[in-house]
Formats: structure tokens, C-alpha cells, sequence
């Protein structure tokens, strides 16, 4: 039995991207990207709706040369996990590994989480807050970076209320700091 795990990288102030839709300022240094990558190592599926899914895409065909270690080992990691997308408006996907789901079913998510043999990871804020509001996710991960952008897509939603456990903390030396809260050893589903 796997567990759902949301991680999410934010401003200071709660976004995943600025009010432009911009997310540059998020970009992981070496350091915290290698975390990530132990991190995402023990993910065997990943839950993604359609905007994050055409991000996380470009890890398909990327070139490797010339990227940094980390990076590389990041495309190899992604590639070799399944994706489910939630999507009603995507045609289909491009992807191996992949298959398209048209509506967000929290049965089938907590069923997909039961039987898998590793983690499960559900990513983007929109998804992930159905998830959370459904009472499936069981661990949460947020990469706060020290900037504060002043307004666009927070991290998490609006009338969920979670009481969690601080299991970890880290802080890397650009300042990126690491929380991992979750729900103990209880599963909610």
C-alpha cells in the first residue's frame, strides 16, 4: 500500500506561480533539485491535471546533454513512473506510461493508492486540492523559497482544514526551506 503525496514548491507567501503565471523564481539549485529527486524516487505514479501534465511533459523528450546531473537524474526518475491525467478537455496524451482519466474520482484515487507498491503523487494546486478535500492525502511536502510575489496561484485551497504532524524540516543554503507534515501512521481513506 502506497501513500498520496502532495508536494508543491511556493513563494513565502503561498504561491505556486506569480500573478503572470510565472514560476521562474522557483527553479531548484542544485542542492534542493537533488532533494527533490530523492524525494520523487519513491514515487511509482503520478496524479496530474491537464496544466501541470503539459509541464511535467517536456521531462518526456528533453535532451539530456549538457543538462546538469541532477537534471538527468530527474528525467529518468519521471520517465520510468506511470501518470494518470485528470483532464476533460485534453485530447489525449503524448507520453509513455500515461493514460487519461476525464473526471477526478476520489474512489478510484484512493483504490489507486491502496494497490500501489510505492508512493502515489499528486501534483498541481487544483488537483491536489480535490485530493486533499476528498481526505486523501496522506503526506504533504512544501519547498518555500524566499521570495514573496504578491498574489497568483496558492499552493493550497480554500475552505480545507487539515490538522497535521510535522515529520521533517530542512533548509538548503539558498534559503529554500523544506516542510514535510502529514497525518501520522493513520490513513484517512
Amino acid at each position: 500500500m502506497g501513500r498520496l503525496v502532495y508536494a508543491a514548491i511556493t513563494s513565502l507567501d503561498g504561491y505556486v506561480a506569480d500573478a503572470d503565471g510565472s514560476f521562474d523564481w522557483s527553479a531548484p539549485d542544485a542542492q534542493v533539485h537533488a532533494f527533490v529527486n530523492d524525494l520523487v524516487r519513491g514515487i511509482g505514479t503520478h496524479l496530474y491535471g491537464r496544466r501541470m501534465y503539459q509541464v511535467m511533459s517536456a521531462w518526456e523528450t528533453m535532451d539530456d546533454d549538457g543538462q546538469p546531473a541532477v537534471a538527468r537524474d530527474f528525467g529518468r526518475i519521471w520517465r520510468a513512473a506511470d501518470k494518470v491525467v485528470f483532464s476533460t478537455t485534453l485530447p489525449s496524451v503524448a507520453t509513455a506510461r500515461t493514460r487519461l482519466e476525464r473526471r477526478f474520482d476520489p474512489a478510484l484515487v484512493a483504490g489507486l493508492v491502496e494497490s500501489a507498491a510505492a508512493n502515489v503523487s499528486v501534483s498541481g494546486p487544483g488537483l491536489a486540492g480535490q485530493a486533499l478535500a476528498a481526505g486523501l492525502v496522506d503526506d504533504v511536502h512544501v519547498f518555500v523559497c524566499p521570495v514573496i510575489v504578491g498574489g497568483g496561484t496558492p499552493w493550497l485551497p480554500q475552505g480545507v482544514r487539515l490538522n497535521l504532524q510535522l515529520f521533517d524540516e530542512q533548509r538548503f543554503s539558498n534559503g529554500t526551506v523544506h516542510l514535510h507534515y502529514g497525518l501520522g501512521g493513520e490513513r484517512r481513506h
